[in-house]
């Protein structure tokens, strides 16, 4: 399977100097975001290596990923969840779309099981970066991870669905490198990248809220539809998908 190889590659990816320092900054904004949001189900799709729901304090938290692995609390389908629709109070993608053989799909089926007022964070390499540049121009900087996703376009991509953006973020502006030593003489990018050329740093955050209009909700949303889930494999005793909701 070519997510799974992608995957594979992506955990050697990460123990290089860059990989530490992408690392570092995306965990740096999850930390941030994530612990003041609140209800009972979260779930990060992907990148067990980044502990995307530590800050946080809901009582129901996984990390899924197609394969098993260190920091895997279930195995699943990216692209056919086995949770209700709205069952989910948050949601977090680190570059889960960029492997997707079908992005929009996959989503789309996030925003699914979004419950109304829910949030969905994404995390995407940025094409428009240095770092993006040299993997087109074939430098082979970054693992091969499938397609980038622009801000812009995934941007329309939540507006579209009706996920409303609450905070964009870009990051890490130091050049491609995998020497730690020239990486640190390049930490001056990091401040003036912020303030001078925002929307290049190679990587991006986006703080989404599921909005539905005209709704009003009244304790946690219910499903009316029976939808099958697909099947999952806990890996954890304590990693229960919750039970479906009856109306």
């Amino acid at each position: 399977m070519a997510e799974e190889a992608a995957i594979l590659e992506l955990g050697a990816w990460l123990d290089s100097p860059a990989g530490r320092y992408l690392l570092a900054w995306e965990q740096a904004q999850l930390d941030a975001a994530v612990a003041d949001v609140f209800g009972f189900h979260a779930l990060q799709l992907g990148w067990a290596p980044l502990a995307g729901l530590r800050a946080n304090r809901m009582p129901h938290r996984w990390i899924a990923c197609p394969t098993e692995g260190a920091g895997v609390h279930l195995r699943c389908d990216f692209d056919d969840l086995p949770f209700e629709s709205n069952s989910l109070d948050l949601i977090v993608l680190p570059h889960t779309l960029e492997t997707a053989p079908d992005p929009h799909h996959r989503l789309r089926e996030a925003h699914r099981v979004l419950r109304p007022e829910g949030r969905l964070m994404v995390l995407g390499l940025n094409p428009a970066s240095l770092w993006g540049l040299r993997q087109r121009a074939g430098g082979r900087f970054l693992p091969q991870a499938g397609e980038f996703i622009g801000y812009r376009r995934l941007r329309d991509w939540l507006q579209l669905l009706g996920l409303e953006l609450a905070e964009a973020r870009f990051g890490c502006w130091r050049p491609p490198l995998q020497r730690e030593a020239w990486l640190a003489r390049w930490s001056a990018l990091d401040r003036w990248g912020a303030t001078w050329w925002p929307v290049f740093g190679a990587v991006y955050f986006l703080h989404t809220i599921k909005r539905v209009h005209g709704m009003r909700l009244v304790g946690l949303a219910k499903t009316s539809g029976q939808r099958r889930t697909a099947p999952a494999v806990a890996l954890r005793r304590s990693a229960q998908i919750p039970p479906p909701d009856h109306p």
